[in-house]
């Protein structure tokens, strides 16, 4: 047998094997795994097929998923109710799809790139994902390839890694991780604990015990927002919309009831560990039906719709404070951390953050910190006058990448990245690996400040660049204190930290 024909798998039980008999060390062992390595052994892969490709986009999540071709939540649904497994299709997805995407197999969408709703989601909750598929066409009952139609109801076959769908049930290799994985792991997390922690992003108790048992060190990011999909969205809408005070009250107070069970079961799973919560981040093109902005992303969302209307956070942290206590209550140790997102001025902060305190005072609950998300350049740029106003600040690196650009998140990887590459003139899309000469920079300064004015301020990244090795390497030198990313990027970042360290 060939090099070349050792797996994954063979060469993570031959490494550690090799470090437990002395003939290396456990810092060998660990520079001989790649996180490649890690990456074969833990999604289901295809191997050789003879199946037409009948399409391939940017290879948005890893893994590999077979079923039926559907193109609504509730195809999704009937399928899997039925017993089958489902693939789900579209132009582009939102909110209201993610009920459809959680039951999928594998999403595979035409807009979008690494950044994109249908990337991120897929990502967390790990799901094989092609996205930006060029020439996919969803019809009324159908998908159309160039020449190629394909009915709803025929199988399909998402491969992830490599960005191709397949017509047909093509063969699926379920994850092979051996038992010495979790051996290097160990010590993986011997060389970088206290270095650089590793969280995970969780929105349910459900992601959060996930990442738990995948040893994230606690969530790095809560977005409220995704507390409020499918048939929670009216919820939302109610309050966006409300045209009285008496209407947006009765709104905040079902919001408020809502999301206090949604935060119990986050900090159950979680107790001991740190939670940080992002206030609500709602794009309203992503909640309402109608949205008249020119550019939602831009918009009003995040501390700026706050300001617009104060009580809406409040009543979030309400709801969150009320976990604290019944998790206190029942003899748990939850550790909360609030953060404020899209600052990119002092004031907003600093308003921000009274009227969160005024709530954590009245509800007679200590121990609650207050920090914010650098996602605009501004906010990283005067990251020393944000750090009087903030316990911890941790980097939104998407949005960050998308306003150091000029990029759309949603849009940019087939129309610019992909042709850009193409032409040399970039290696790696900047939502995939972070730039390290542009937003790296931002990164850099913004943790200087930070930490100039406030030497006690902890400093996270929350942003997908969290699970990339890549960008991991960059990040433990520039003196972040822990990345988060989606659960099943976990282990991959417990090594890849542990090889930026190494280095």
């Amino acid at each position: 047998m060939g090099e070349n024909d050792v797996t994954a798998a063979e060469r993570i039980v031959a490494a550690v094997r090799a470090a437990e008999a002395g003939e290396h060390s456990r810092d060998d062992a660990l520079r001989a795994i790649t996180e490649n390595d890690l990456a074969d052994v833990l999604h289901t892969t295809i191997g050789d097929h003879g199946a037409q490709i009948l399409c391939s986009g940017i290879a948005a999540a890893p893994g590999a998923g077979v079923g039926k071709l559907c193109l609504s939540v509730d195809a999704v649904l009937d399928v899997v109710d039925s017993g089958g497994q489902a693939i789900m299709v579209a132009m582009e997805t939102g909110p209201e799809d993610e009920p459809g995407m959680r039951w999928s197999s594998g999403v595979v969408t035409a807009h979008g790139g690494l950044a994109s709703h249908a990337a991120i989601y897929s990502r967390g909750m790990g799901l094989p994902a092609v996205c930006g598929v060029a020439g996919l066409i969803v019809e009324d009952g159908a998908i159309r390839v160039d020449d190629v139609v394909v009915a709803e109801g025929e199988v399909l076959t998402v491969d992830g890694a490599a960005g191709s769908v397949l017509l047909g049930d093509v063969e699926v290799d379920a994850a092979d991780a051996p038992p010495e994985l979790e051996t290097l792991s160990q010590w993986a997390d011997e060389v970088r604990r206290g270095r650089l922690g590793i969280r995970a992003n969780a929105d349910t108790g459900a992601d959060a015990a996930e990442a738990r048992a995948l040893v994230a060190e606690g969530v790095g990011l809560c977005r409220t927002e995704h507390m409020f999909l499918g048939d929670r969205l009216p919820v939302v809408r109610r309050v966006l919309t409300a045209l009285t005070d008496a209407e947006r009250e009765l709104g905040l107070h079902h919001l408020e009831e809502v999301q206090r069970d949604d935060f119990c079961h986050v900090l159950e799973a979680m107790d001991g560990l740190p939670v940080t919560v992002r206030l609500l981040d709602a794009p309203l093109h992503e909640f309402l039906e109608e949205s008249h902005e020119q550019n939602p992303m831009l918009g009003l969302r995040g501390v700026r719709l706050a300001m617009a209307m104060p009580d809406l956070y409040r009543a979030q942290v309400r709801a969150l404070l009320h976990a604290v206590s019944a998790r206190r209550k029942a003899g748990g140790h939850p550790i909360v951390e609030i953060m404020v997102p899209l600052v990119s001025i002092e004031e907003e902060l600093a308003l921000a953050r009274a009227g969160i305190l005024e709530e954590v005072e009245d509800a007679g609950v200590e121990g609650i910190s207050v920090g914010t998300m650098i996602e605009t350049p501004r906010a990283a740029l005067r990251a020393g006058d944000l750090a009087a106003h903030a316990d911890f600040m941790s980097f939104g690196t998407n949005d960050l990448t998308q306003m150091t650009y000029g990029f759309s998140r949603d849009d940019v990887e087939t129309s610019v990245v992909v042709p850009y590459m193409d032409n040399g003139m970039i290696d790696r899309s900047p939502f995939d690996a972070l730039d390290r000469e542009g937003v790296g920079e931002l990164v850099a300064i913004a943790v200087e400040r930070g930490r100039a004015a406030n030497p006690a301020i902890k400093i996270g990244i929350c942003g997908e660049h969290g699970g990339d090795p890549n960008s991991i390497a960059f990040i433990a030198a520039a003196g972040v204190d822990y990345v988060s990313c989606s659960p099943p990027r976990v282990p991959i970042a417990r090594l890849a930290a542990a090889h930026a360290l190494l280095d």
